[in-house]
């Protein structure tokens, strides 16, 4: 009898499991980089999850980001997760456009920190007057730049264009090349572009050229080249750029033959590998051309999204809200040397670039996205061709942007 007790308690035991298991709650999640340190601060994110939600059971799938981008659109459409990582901006539209992406405008609304602590970069997340996605991080541009050398030089951070121009004079007289820049895979030339652009024209008119509501041969386009040929005659860059990578770039700026540098901050930790300390290298906003206009800035940012045919869209929407949370968002950008779109999230305070960057972009009228995420893939690519192919053969300008002209026709 004992026997048959006991037979039967591990057979509705074994029971049980079964009806856990089968009534278990699968979270999918795609997300697209296999890097050491994104992929710690990710893992670390869906760890916390899964303490605070252990009837969850969260399928992570990660490859690269390439792999990423090529898979994206098909697993959208046949074989949906639940949570997938993509970017905001311009990116985004081709999916929200499509009807691949979900609206979560009542989760913008309804959760604490989406509402009270993204305002900076909720424009970014916006389409058609709505939100679809959730930002985990972002991190600044800006120039980066060899402070020994401007110390010896006696030279300080450049506010203004004007300020720029005479401190490229001085490092030009004492045998220094202005900028280093790689443009080999072009869109080193987009980060320039972007901010002569933005500082001459502002944040709106950016949109509006990558929305292709201007063109590029309209006068204030124009008048950023003139601001680039300026640049490219008194601040020079480092001959030879079209065929170095961003990567190979970091040479001449660690050997001293190059004082500046425009660029993400991601590239802080290339600069270190370089044998670059510290108190070597320091970091300023682009700075002011035409005076008074608003301050925008490059503040790519990373995002996660809900496909609109996720299965498990309730803990999805969950895990997105999570993620908004400022304590999480502070220990995944500290892992990743990031900034955290949350304005409530504490930063590194340890990092000077992190503290610097934090101070320019929570500061900043706008955040644009960069070239490249906030044009159609057709208009970025011809429009980076474009900028290279200038700063290669400046008298080409008006073939470049007439040609310009006719991608854009094309492509919106």
């Amino acid at each position: 009898m004992l026997k048959s007790i006991a037979k039967l308690a591990s057979l509705a035991g074994a029971l049980a499991l079964i009806t856990s298991v089968a009534t278990a709650r699968d979270l999918v999640i795609n997300f697209d980089d296999l890097n050491p340190g994104p992929k710690k601060g990710f893992d670390d994110a869906v760890e916390a999850f899964r303490a605070a939600y252990p009837d969850i059971n969260v399928i992570v799938n990660n490859t690269d980001r390439e792999a990423h981008k090529t898979a994206i659109r098909n697993f959208l459409t046949n074989d949906a997760p639940d949570v997938t990582s993509w970017y905001p901006g311009n990116r985004m539209a081709p999916f929200v456009d499509a009807g691949l992406f979900a609206d979560i405008s009542d989760l913008w609304a309804s959760d604490e920190n989406l509402s009270s602590n993204f305002e900076a970069i909720k424009p970014t997340m916006t389409r058609d007057g709505k939100q679809w996605g959730v930002p985990y991080s972002y991190y600044q541009w800006g120039v980066y730049y060899r402070k020994d050398i401007f110390d010896k030089l006696n030279l300080a951070e450049p506010k203004t264009w004007d300020e720029l121009l005479s401190a490229c004079d001085v490092m030009t007289e004492n045998g220094v090349t202005p900028f280093s820049i790689g443009t080999k895979f072009l869109w080193t030339a987009a980060g320039v572009f972007d901010y002569l652009n933005l500082r001459t024209n502002g944040y709106d008119v950016h949109n509006g050229l990558t929305a292709g509501e201007i063109k590029y041969t309209d006068d204030r386009i124009r008048a950023t080249f003139a601001n680039w040929a300026t640049m490219l005659e008194r601040c020079s860059f480092v001959k030879n750029h079209a065929t170095m990578s961003w990567q190979e770039a970091i040479a001449p700026f660690a050997n001293g033959d190059a004082a500046m540098y425009v660029m993400g901050n991601f590239a802080v930790d290339g600069f270190k590998n370089a044998d670059l300390t510290e108190d070597q290298i320091d970091f300023f906003q682009f700075p002011e051309i035409t005076p008074g206009l608003a301050r925008a800035e490059e503040a790519p940012a990373d995002a996660l999204f809900i496909p609109a045919k996720a299965k498990n869209k309730e803990d999805a929407r969950l895990f997105l809200s999570f993620v908004a949370q400022a304590d999480i968002q502070s220990q995944w950008n500290k892992t990743i040397g990031q900034l955290p779109p949350n304005s409530a999230a504490a930063i590194n305070e340890d990092d000077k670039f992190i503290v610097e960057g934090f101070a320019t972009v929570s500061t900043a009228a706008g955040l644009a996205q960069f070239f490249d995420r906030d044009a159609p893939a057709a208009m970025a690519k011809a429009g980076m061709e474009g900028f290279q192919k200038f700063m290669l053969e400046p008298g080409s300008l008006d073939e470049i942007l007439e040609n310009l002209d006719k991608v854009q026709a094309e492509v919106y």
